[in-house]
């Protein structure tokens, strides 16, 4: 792109601005800025445009009722999951991981899937997600691509994560990164922001932005050249998700679902979680921050919560559902932030208050276009516990707390008594490559084939 180019595109969309500091450039920082505006959405930033002229007409979700829950009953448990085990033998199970998030809010300098978080070995994010794909394929013979989607910021940071660690065990061929795209910010006067003279604010596109970016990758047609019929889909920072479980892949593929959706029991009104509902015989997902104090708090006639599921991002997509909707434009939605900004003299400042407009795409506004959706319940205690906050709730301590809980009621499971305070909690860390064992029955049968584990410190299990 030329600057006469980009001059005459940025008059036509009312972003000459863009250029106000051409004559004070260097050679390379023209280079750059012309690059950045040749590949801005201008499509997309005229939506945006619209979605803030049109922000004061806001939400309104009294009409919303809580979607239908499924809680398999044994037999109905056993089906699925041989329906599951048949499938991920075939080899037509995929793995999405989404990755793009940085760890700075745990104050760390990195990707989020690089933060160490195992009890014992101090393995990595990744490192779990890994080595259960991998162990999944040994346990079915059976390849299992492995997709990460990554974002501009840490794309570079997260494939060399992945080669210092020989990609936990993984084929290299089968490991997958792509990138999810980056969309510019707006003033509330619809101009898009500048963070340096030469340089457009960007910021991820969203979740929701994974269809897109899956198609422009080539990631989509690979997935269908390797005939996947289904992706499991998780998020970096939950550790305990059990990936691609054979009994939920397998009422997903029972059931005939475009999309099914794990859901667990709030552990409180305020959690943040989203609640699948119903609306005009179409499924929606209501984020936290979009109900009021009153429908969060509202309770049923038996007491429990009204809005009682909420969804922690692991779900399965049919693969033709996936197509159809990377062909479909999702709605996009705003967040008034506090963004860096280039002021008139070339100054970068940034603000105490909020001052722009980002915007995103989110997965679960594929919902309304499902014929056929499960939400399954779950017990959090077996899959969710995330690592977002530094202190807290959901912290890396309570992270590992909950895996070395978990990890011992297997043991426990197995027949292995594992020494616990007065509190039921593990009196020393315990950790299991999910390599060496994936499931109680896996422990089982491998602890069956050793000594017994030293319970005398802390226990590593771990595969050679």
């Amino acid at each position: 792109m030329t600057y006469e180019d980009a001059a005459q595109q940025l008059r036509a969309e009312e972003q000459e601005h863009l250029l106000r500091f051409w004559k004070t450039l260097a050679e390379e920082q023209r280079r750059r800025l012309l690059e950045q505006i040749a590949l801005l959405d201008f499509a997309a930033i005229r939506r945006m445009r619209a979605l803030l002229e049109q922000r004061a007409a806001g939400v309104r979700h009294g009409d919303a009722v809580p979607a239908d829950v499924v809680e398999m009953l044994p037999q109905e448990r056993a089906a699925a999951t041989a329906r599951g085990e048949q499938e991920l033998r075939a080899g037509k199970v995929g793995v999405l991981l989404v990755a793009g998030g940085q760890g700075s809010r745990l104050g760390f300098e990195g990707p989020k899937g690089a933060f160490p978080i195992g009890p014992v070995s101090n393995a990595v994010l990744f490192h779990f997600h890994a080595r259960k794909v991998l162990a999944l394929g040994r346990a079915y013979g059976a390849r299992l691509p492995f997709y990460i989607m990554t974002s501009d910021s840490n794309d570079a940071a997260t494939r060399a994560c992945f080669a210092e660690h020989g990609f936990f065990g993984l084929d290299a061929g089968d490991v997958c990164f792509f990138q999810q795209g980056m969309w510019p910010a707006l003033d509330p006067r619809g101009r898009v922001i500048m963070d340096a003279p030469d340089h457009v604010f960007m910021s991820p596109d969203g979740h929701g932005g994974l269809l897109s970016a899956l198609a422009s990758s080539g990631e989509l047609a690979d997935m269908e050249r390797r005939g996947l019929s289904t992706i499991f889909y998780q998020q970096v920072d939950n550790p305990l998700v059990e990936v691609a479980d054979p009994a939920f892949v397998g009422l997903h593929l029972l059931r005939g679902a475009d999309l099914s959706i794990k859901v667990c029991a709030k552990r409180d009104p305020q959690e943040g979680l989203g609640v699948v509902v119903k609306r005009d015989g179409r499924y929606g997902m209501v984020e936290y921050t979009e109900l009021t104090d009153e429908q969060k708090q509202r309770r049923r006639d038996d007491g429990e919560l009204y809005f009682r599921y909420g969804s922690v991002a692991i779900h399965l997509f049919a693969l033709p559902f996936l197509r159809r909707e990377a062909e479909t434009e999702l709605p996009l939605h705003m967040a008034h932030k506090k963004i860096p900004v280039c002021d008139d003299h070339g100054h970068t400042t940034t603000p105490k208050a909020p001052n722009g407009y980002k915007f995103e795409k989110f997965i679960f506004d594929v919902l309304p276009h499902a014929d056929t959706l499960i939400n399954l319940v779950f017990d959090r205690h077996d899959e969710f516990s995330p690592v977002k906050n530094a202190t807290g709730p959901d912290s890396p301590a309570t992270c590992k707390r909950d895996l070395i809980a978990k990890w011992a009621r297997w043991l426990t499971e197995a027949g292995v008594e594992v020494p616990r305070g007065a509190d039921g909690h593990p009196l020393m860390p315990v950790e299991i490559d999910p390599a060496f064992a994936h499931s109680p029955a896996s422990l089982r049968a491998r602890l069956a084939r050793m000594s017994p584990p030293d319970l005398s410190g802390p226990l590593w299990l771990r595969d050679p």
